[in-house]
């Protein structure tokens, strides 16, 4: 790849990993529109791991927290302090994990088209506009009960979909359940953390069964590249949505997905 290309998709996975505007379907995409070869695995694998280090860093202080509280409740063996949010995260991610191991294949090959794109884009938008009119003005993720905790989980699964965004429908859940949007937004970052450890497991795994050649310098500069626009994502996002809400990114959504139908269509 070259320096353009190595930048563009490390800043396009940086941005749309935390937007819930779905960052498969730009990744898909963007090779589609441009007519650049495949990234490859390992470059994947790369700009996942910028994210991953973009959310820890920007939630170091309440990962500290959680961790802290998590082992003292498995030490105690009852609920302490923040150890609930972090039985949480943890306990959200299984129904993903679950659906990806029975659906891997069409992931990865049945539905990675324009058309299933941009009807995700386009249902799942829709999704997202009716609950963030009826989002709730209160609730913080603190306050969310382990039935919460399994709808948002599930709700996550949906995001094999190519198109869905598993930050935009994790959020989506949590309005329907009545938290504010920047809470909605928190949980749905903090559960992006063990998604990106199992699906860059998962990757690692492919990579090393294969031949693929590793160029050591894009991957550098792919995580770099990634992990800073990933980091200003989310710093400006939580800011945005308390301003704006969540109707900007459904009018792109509805916009990107027209396009989509109107130069694919089925």
């Amino acid at each position: 790849m070259d320096l353009l290309q190595i930048a563009i998709l490390a800043v396009v996975q940086g941005l749309t990993e935390f937007l819930p505007i779905s960052s498969s379907a730009h990744l898909i995409l963007v090779p589609v529109l441009t007519g650049w070869v495949d990234q490859g695995l390992s470059f994947d694998i790369a700009v996942h791991l910028g994210s991953l280090f973009a959310v820890v860093t920007y939630f170091r202080r309440d990962l500290a927290v959680m961790g802290r509280d998590w082992g003292r409740s498995l030490a105690c063996r009852q609920t302490v302090g923040d150890s609930r949010l972090a039985w949480g995260v943890l306990l959200g991610t299984i129904p993903v994990g679950l659906a990806g191991l029975l659906f891997k294949v069409a992931v990865g090959e049945e539905w990675r088209s324009p058309v299933v794109i941009a009807f995700s884009l386009i249902g799942f938008g829709l999704l997202l506009a009716w609950s963030d009119w009826k989002h709730g003005n209160g609730r913080d993720e603190h306050t969310l009960s382990w039935k919460d905790i399994a709808i948002i989980g599930c709700a996550q699964a949906l995001a094999l979909i190519p198109g869905t965004s598993r930050s935009g429908i994790t959020i989506t859940a949590a309005l329907f359940l009545g938290l504010s949007r920047e809470a909605a937004s928190r949980f749905s970052f903090l559960l992006s953390i063990p998604v990106i450890v199992l699906a860059m497991g998962l990757e690692v795994v492919s990579l090393l069964r294969g031949d693929e050649a590793v160029e050591w310098l894009s991957l550098g500069l792919g995580v770099v590249l990634s992990g800073i626009s990933a980091y200003l994502c989310i710093h400006y996002f939580l800011a945005f949505i308390r301003r704006m809400g969540m109707q900007p990114f459904v009018i792109y959504r509805l916009l990107l997905g027209a396009v989509l139908l109107y130069f694919f269509g089925w």
